[in-house]
């Protein structure tokens, strides 16, 4: 008894796939070496040549086919006058409307629809010449006819040269040691990416196929690439191409609008197939230009956040910044860079960057001389809490806008630092806001932070009393007034000093990766989408508000760190310990956005609404501020603490504070430095 060979074997890819690898290389073969190597402008006059053959092979052939292929002799002379014209009307169209100029590798459909009008123009140009001149006797079927193998030749031929490049160039190209792709997700991002691979051989990639757990797809074919299966299913599909001609070498997840949920899923299920697995870029750097879908990178931990892409007015920030002399505080840091680089896109004057530490000032003006940059940039070295320095800028370059980002922002640094603090994050603040009104500055941005709500750390209660100094700026007045906003939202990935950079170094360094606490969380958005909404948020409002950021769903910190482990190939508590440390001085569990008692209203924008809570006039601000002040040029911790609290009662001191100021209030006398040091030790 012999056995039947089988049918089909699924530890092979199709038979049809192997027979056109096999047959590709003869036909890519067939194109003369000569052809491959012609110039820009050889291409161009070839191309133009080669449609003026199409122009009369088409006519000769709708000649033909109206009369059966047997051409009467007394029409060859209307045939010979219809050819002349033909070339001189078809022709003159096809130079007047460029479209010879077209590489035709990456024919569309677009180019097709500019084919079908050059094609429809020179057909009727060509009717109307010939119909003058050779009148009624020429047969008026071969317009028609001559019409459509003109289009049909015409795209073919583009479309023939696409075709050359994207298949029979990439299937000789497989055995060449591309890598092969199993692409997660087949809705239009991973088309895309099919496309740009097929269109681009230098990418060094094969499509394997797809992945993808829509029901209605399973066994589809899209642009020639199979869907093999579900995401669940990845494992076994890796697995049965194998030791086949076409192993599966990596995992592209394609799915730049999912969400942290289904990203978590789709990452799980790759790194199941003991493959690498990479993504490529989010919705929001694909619309923004700044990538292509074809720039495939390893998977961030950004991605898993799964924030949906934010949508901007370009026209009101580009009126509100286009031709305006922009003035960036705190341009070296996380946010302050980023402001300079997407404020430089809406093309504003004159750019001007300050900072008081040189050698990230330094870094971002070498960033933004290399991005090609026309925007006139100037890094200045300055410090806040100088009111005569930053009135000499503001003069010199005639400064309309401010985004004022310059701020102490480290949480425990902060609770041992309390004078510095309130002199850099509220005096440099109002030294900024008094030389704005000063000097005409018609905007002014300050940017805030989610632990100005209910503080519990000396970092956020000083970002509070920001925020009501800048609301109590008034908006009406006999003289031009300064515009004063505050933008608040929570922490963002990869600043610096955040946890991400932390966690990242303990993982290099095998470990330990070290939490606070199991259920603490926090709110999390990337560097550029903070930015894009500060710019947004810039352009609302008539002044004194508040604007709060949609930062989504908190992320438990935890959650985040074994993310992170896995994403670096190990496993946690397995490869690396996880080991909490508790609470640092000034932390709480949870950040909030405002408080519950606060009305929070909505924007135009939908990721923007607008903080309602109490303010103070400015003449009261100003006559505190210069008591605050003068028990900073004291040196009296507590009465500085003391006197924020009045305005700032939701405050909620850490034990150490309590402590200093039960103790100060019994004595009723100053605390000294050593004092603190001593409470600090206990």
């Amino acid at each position: 008894m012999t056995k039947k060979a089988p049918r089909f074997s699924m530890n092979e890819p199709h038979f049809t796939m192997r027979a056109w690898h096999l047959l590709a290389p003869r036909l890519a073969g067939l194109v003369p070496q000569w052809l491959k190597k012609l110039g820009a402008s050889r291409r161009v006059t070839l191309k133009f040549g080669s449609h003026a053959v199409i122009v009369v092979v088409s006519l000769l052939l709708a000649y033909a086919l109206r009369f059966d292929f047997i051409i009467p002799q007394e029409e060859f002379h209307r045939l010979w006058v219809g050819e002349a014209i033909a070339l001189a009307t078809k022709m003159l169209v096809v130079y007047l409307l460029g479209t010879y100029v077209v590489w035709w590798r990456f024919a569309g459909i677009v180019d097709l629809l500019d084919i079908l009008a050059a094609n429809f123009a020179g057909s009727v140009l060509f009717t109307m010449v010939t119909t003058a001149v050779a009148g009624r006797n020429f047969p008026r079927s071969v317009f028609l006819i001559d019409f459509l193998l003109c289009f049909l030749a015409s795209a073919g031929a583009r479309f023939a040269v696409r075709l050359y490049h994207e298949s029979l160039v990439n299937s000789v190209s497989v055995t060449k040691g591309h890598q092969g792709l199993l692409i997660y997700g087949a809705g239009i991002a991973g088309l895309n990416l099919v496309r740009e691979i097929r269109s681009n051989p230098s990418l060094h990639y094969r499509i394997v196929g797809f992945l993808d757990d829509d029901a209605q797809k399973q066994g589809a074919t899209l642009l020639g690439v199979q869907v093999l299966g579900r995401g669940r299913n990845a494992a076994q599909i890796v697995q049965r191409y194998k030791n086949t001609t076409q192993p599966i070498d990596q995992i592209v997840i394609a799915m730049p609008t999912a969400s942290a949920r289904q990203l978590s899923e789709a990452l799980a299920n790759a790194r199941a197939t003991g493959v690498p697995c990479k993504s490529i870029p989010g919705l929001g750097e694909l619309i923004a230009g700044k990538v292509k879908v074809s720039q495939i990178r390893e998977i961030a931990v950004e991605n898993l956040l799964g924030r949906a892409p934010v949508y901007l007015e370009h026209d009101r920030i580009r009126q509100s910044v286009s031709g305006c002399s922009v003035l960036v505080t705190g341009a070296g840091g996380s946010i302050g860079s980023e402001l300079c680089r997407q404020l430089a896109q809406f093309n504003p004057s004159c750019l001007v960057a300050l900072d008081q530490a040189e050698s990230e000032l330094f870094k971002i003006e070498m960033e933004m001389k290399d991005r090609g940059e026309f925007v006139p940039f100037c890094p200045v070295i300055g410090d806040i809490r100088n009111y005569a320095r930053i009135e000499e800028i503001l003069r010199k370059y005639k400064v309309t806008s401010i985004y004022h980002a310059a701020a102490y922002k480290h949480v425990p640094m902060m609770e041992d630092s309390l004078i510095e603090a309130v002199s850099n994050n509220v005096f440099g603040l109002y030294n900024m806001v008094q030389a704005s009104v000063q000097n005409g500055v018609t905007s002014f941005v300050m940017i805030s932070t989610d632990k100005a709500v209910n503080p519990t750390n000396i970092m956020g209660l000083t970002k509070r009393v920001a925020e009501l100094v800048v609301s109590s700026m008034p908006t009406t007045g006999n003289c031009p007034c300064t515009r004063f906003v505050s933008v608040r939202f929570g922490n963002v990935l990869d600043s610096n000093g955040s946890v991400v950079p932390i966690f990242k170094a303990q993982i290099a360094s095998g470990g330990p990766v070290t939490v606070t606490h199991p259920e603490m969380r926090r709110y999390f958005m990337t560097i550029p989408e903070a930015v894009q909404l500060v710019l947004q948020a810039s352009t609302m409002g008539q002044g004194g508000e508040t604007f709060v950021l949609d930062m989504g769903e908190p992320v438990r910190i935890l959650d985040l760190a074994k993310n992170m482990i896995r994403l670096s190939g190990h496993e946690p508590d397995v490869d690396i310990p996880i080991r909490f440390v508790g609470l640092r001085p000034g932390e709480k569990l949870f950040e909030e956005l405002s408080t519950s008692s606060d009305q929070v209203l909505p924007t135009r924008h939908e990721k923007i609404m607008i903080f309602c809570g109490p303010t103070l006039e400015y003449d009261p601000m100003r006559r505190w501020l210069a008591d605050l002040r003068s028990a900073c040029l004291q040196r009296n911790q507590c009465a500085v603490l003391a006197r924020m609290m009045d305005i700032v009662p939701e405050y909620q001191p850490s034990h150490r504070w309590r402590t200093l100021l039960n103790q100060s209030a019994t004595e009723k006398s100053p605390v000294s430095g050593n004092e603190m040091k001593a409470a600090a030790s206990a």
